[in-house]
């Protein structure tokens, strides 16, 4: 009997896209079993694009966790759909995000703009996987009249219903992926990379997931971070101890009060969580150190976003 032959390593870049809060963050934590995009119920949390490398049998996939697809007014939104947009013309694949569910009657409406978004996905040439997420929140009954509707949207390399949250089906999609993505000699990175982003972009991204969180109304889209400092000193002299500076950067005088809050309380709750979350990250105690500054008008500036890294 002859031997069957073992099936080929494969390694590749994927590009997690999709319109905004259908779970494409929290998809790419649940695949790392890590926090390291940050998730908040308010869409556009994601700024810009995110690596995390998954490593399976067989197969290797980074992927690029972006900013969600809409028609983008301001510069700030402009900004992270160009990012999306760039991302797909870098990639070996694509994973294109939706949700289950049907509306009233049972009827699937397929958006202008998520046809717009999926036109661009074609548009790329790559091979688009269609994950359908949040099955946990939808009858099993309505899966197949969303992905009926979709299926005229585009040949689709394959079809996956999934829940990001759970983790149902996640091993399903991640074999999807692993088979449309080129064969490889070896790994792209090291067993032991999980994700491009420094400490202290994560650091900003924590502090600012809990600006989101905790605050209110237009806070949040006018909220940007920026480390200051990042002082590892403590740990590596075996002190457990790094100290991060952060400053939390607002468009109004306004809105900073609201950040900082009465007698301070508002911005002591941000920095109680975002330490507690940094601290479970890092594997030491973390002295975290917020400010609140106003800069007018800084997500409509070009050298503003260059400096907070958008």
């Amino acid at each position: 009997m002859a031997r069957k032959t073992p099936a080929p390593f494969r390694a590749g870049f994927v590009a997690i896209v999709g319109r905004p809060n259908v779970g494409k963050s929290t998809l790419l934590n649940r695949v790392l079993g890590e926090h390291v995009a940050i998730v908040t119920p308010r869409p556009q949390t994601t700024r810009t694009r995110i690596l995390g490398v998954w490593n399976g049998e067989g197969a290797q996939l980074a992927l690029f966790d972006t900013p969600g697809l809409h028609r983008a007014k301001g510069a700030l939104n402009r900004r992270m759909v160009e990012v999306a947009l760039s991302t797909l013309q870098e990639v070996d694949a694509v994973l294109v995000l939706i949700e289950a569910g049907t509306g009233p009657e049972g009827r699937v409406e397929v958006g202008e703009a998520t046809r717009w978004a999926i036109g661009e996905v074609a548009r790329s040439g790559k091979p688009a996987v269609l994950g359908v997420n949040k099955m946990d929140r939808a009858p099993r009954e309505t899966l197949l009249p969303v992905i009926d509707a979709y299926r005229g949207l585009h040949a689709w390399a394959d079809v996956v219903p999934f829940s990001a949250l759970t983790g149902e089906g996640v091993d399903v999609l991640l074999e999807a992926l692993s088979r449309h993505v080129p064969e490889s000699d070896a790994p792209l990175f090291p067993p032991d990379v999980m994700t491009d982003q420094a400490e202290r972009q994560i650091a900003a991204e924590y502090v600012r997931e809990q600006v989101m969180l905790q605050t209110r109304q237009e806070i949040p889209y006018a909220a940007a971070v920026e480390i200051e400092e990042f002082d590892e000193s403590g740990r590596r002299e075996g002190g457990g101890l790094v100290r991060v500076g952060a400053v939390i950067w607002v468009e109004r005088e306004s809105q900073k009060a609201i950040v900082i809050g009465k007698q301070g309380t508002m911005l002591k709750k941000i920095g109680t969580k975002a330490r507690e979350r940094l601290e479970r990250l890092l594997g030491c105690k973390v002295f975290l150190g917020l400010t609140v500054k106003v800069e007018e008008r800084w997500s409509e500036r070009a050298a503003s976003l260059r400096k907070l890294g958008i």
